[in-house]
């Protein structure tokens, strides 16, 4: 009995051994896992990024032409309506002519009396040579007939040029287009008077079978685009990409355009210089004061994309973990790009091929000199930004 008896007091001292044994295994593991939390881990590798950046843009059409009247007076008759496509020298405007045609009228008819009068001088004046050839009168008669002959050319010229410059003004009441393009709005109608003084045009004519979209380059933008100044602008812009046409509702201008030229100054103002891109239009889809957002592509070599939530910033610099053999973090500054597609970067600078990073629970779970267990994530793929 007493044999028994030990070996079931035996048994029940092993068998707690044993499940305290145990539950200080499950707790140490339970600790273990509590001191390194799994988090998903990426391996960075370099390659290539094709990423957008925009720029707002106003668009024009290649000529906006305003309309001004070269004479004063009240405009009788609208040829064209807005919106109308012309062609160049058709007829947009009437403007009263009456006194315009009487103007011209009464020009004519002192041309014709200038004419008469030259006439009449050019035979006084032959009569009077051949008396004085004669050695009838004397020369001093004859010169003063050949005055008096001069001067009714004189006349006539000064007839000519008034009826000519009458002509013009009569000419000027009616308004012509003066290349092909579209009508813009039409402030004064019928009735209205119309004097070349007036601040307001008659309307506007804009070539919009090609439309400019121009937008801004601040200074750090230029100095990126010539390489610091080593690459002259004329060469970058002729290297440059086609460009594409957001509209303001959103969606993209089937016809991709070229920038053509970038200002030679830098606004005091603005610290920008002024960028022209030219942008075919055949269908008249654009016009004149229309708003988008011109989108410039760059293309980047050998360079490592990150997801945004694998970094963080701290007073205006962008920091990651990096994971060493341990899987220990670190922290590490990078330098990225300036423009992103919204979830991801392209880091220039800070990484090497190869290295590990944390890329969830930044600034949560996942502080410096923390251990973690890695779990891998799916690398990134730069994307356009929207």
């Amino acid at each position: 009995m007493k044999v028994q008896k030990f070996k079931s007091i035996s048994l029940g001292l092993g068998t707690a051994c044993a499940v305290i044994i145990l539950g200080s295994c499950a707790k140490q593991q339970q600790q273990a896992m509590q001191q390194a939390p799994q988090v998903a881990v990426m391996t960075v590798e370099a390659g290539s990024s094709d990423l957008n950046s925009t720029y707002p843009a106003t668009i024009k059409g290649k000529t906006d032409i305003d309309i001004r009247p070269q004479v004063t007076g009240f405009i009788t008759k609208v040829h064209v309506d807005e919106g109308d496509r012309v062609r160049k020298g058709q007829t947009l405007f009437t403007i009263d002519q009456v006194q315009y045609q009487a103007a011209v009228d009464q020009a004519q008819a002192s041309l014709n009396s200038a004419k008469a009068a030259v006439n009449t001088a050019a035979v006084t004046e032959a009569n009077k040579r051949k008396l004085l050839d004669k050695n009838i009168i004397s020369e001093t008669e004859w010169q003063l007939a050949a005055n008096s002959l001069a001067q009714a050319k004189a006349a006539q010229a000064q007839a000519e040029a008034a009826l000519t410059n009458a002509r013009k003004n009569l000419a000027y009441t009616v308004v012509t287009a003066p290349s092909d393009g579209v009508v813009g709005s039409i402030p004064n109608r019928e009735g209205s008077l119309a004097s070349p003084s007036s601040a307001q045009p008659l309307t506007t004519i804009s070539d919009n079978s090609q439309v400019y979209a121009y937008f801004s380059l601040n200074e750090k933008d230029l100095l990126e685009l010539t390489d610091g100044g080593t690459v002259s602008i004329d060469e970058r812009i002729s290297e440059m990409p086609a460009v594409k046409l957001e509209l303001a509702d959103g969606t993209m201008y089937p016809l991709e355009g070229k920038v053509s030229t970038i200002s030679g100054v830098i606004s005091n103002s603005t610290g920008a210089a002024s960028v022209r891109a030219l942008f075919p239009n055949p269908s008249g889809m654009l016009r004149s004061g229309n708003t988008g957002n011109v989108v410039l592509p760059r293309h980047n070599e050998n360079v490592i994309v990150i997801p945004q939530k694998a970094s963080f910033e701290i007073q205006g610099l962008r920091y990651v973990y990096v994971l060493n053999d341990s899987n220990t973090t670190s922290t590490r500054p990078v330098q990225v790009l300036d423009i992103s597609n919204g979830k991801d970067f392209v880091v220039l600078s800070g990484l090497q091929p190869g290295e590990r990073i944390v890329t969830e629970g930044v600034g949560t779970i996942v502080r410096d000199g923390v251990t973690v267990t890695p779990k891998v994530a799916q690398a990134p793929e730069a994307a356009p930004a929207q």
